[in-house]
């Protein structure tokens, strides 16, 4: 009896979050077919496109990813810029696991694959101890959401005229300008470091090939800049 009561109390937790990760969810459905649409712009086949959300699970990374790929930068350039895009999710699992249960080192590491910017909010906003459950629950959904509405999209450019899947590694460039122009119009910090990092990819891509240009050019100016932004008077 005992037994049956702690499974469906785990399955509540679940479903629990399941119903709070619906949201994020539908917040993941327009950048999820946006993905689809730029990946069978960039060249990727379905399987590829697919894989990519499967395995990686990240759409800034994923957008960074197609941005290299399509100007024809090395494997290892490419994992190591994700690397570099996705090192905060170390600080947000830290904090999850701060937050939830204690379970399991495995358990752990299967939740924290699902751990994004969003299912972090929603898991970290919780009253008391998050359970194992819940975590596994939100992130499911969202993350379900993302890999199906990958392939969405990617099946959606494929019926689009051949010269709209051509300009579709434009509308990539279009997308990282309205996702830094919020953050642009906001922190004076955020513009110094977007203009000295492509002025410095600009000279370093001259002498090193492309991705490792972009990788020493974003490393360089965020300490740059967050050293000259420490000696700044208060």
């Amino acid at each position: 009896m005992a037994t049956l009561t702690s499974a469906n109390y785990a399955n509540n937790s679940f479903m629990r979050g399941i119903m709070a990760g619906f949201g994020i969810a539908i917040g993941y459905t327009p950048a999820a077919i946006t993905f689809g649409l730029l990946a069978k712009g960039t060249g990727l086949g379905f399987i590829e496109t697919i894989a990519m959300s499967i395995f990686v699970f990240a759409g800034a990374a994923q957008y960074m990813a197609l941005n290299l790929i399509a100007i024809g930068t090395g494997a290892l350039e490419i994992i190591f810029t994700t690397f570099i895009v996705n090192i905060r999710h170390l600080l947000m699992s830290a904090a999850v696991s701060e937050k939830v249960e204690q379970e399991h080192p495995l358990k752990k590491a299967f939740y924290a694959f699902g751990i994004t910017d969003e299912v972090f909010a929603v898991t970290t906003t919780q009253d008391g101890t998050v359970k194992t459950g819940f975590v596994v629950g939100v992130a499911s959904i969202a993350y379900g959401s993302w890999v199906i509405n990958s392939g969405i999209g990617y099946l959606v450019g494929s019926i689009l005229p051949e010269t709209l899947q051509q300009s579709m590694a434009i509308a990539l460039y279009a997308m990282f300008i309205a996702l830094l122009m919020p953050s642009l119009k906001k922190h004076r910090k955020v513009v110094a470091l977007a203009v000295f990092a492509a002025i410095l990819n600009l000279i370093l891509s001259q002498f090193i090939p492309s991705g490792w240009a972009i990788i020493c050019a974003t490393l360089t100016s965020c300490i740059v800049i967050e050293l000259i932004d420490k000696k700044a008077p208060a």
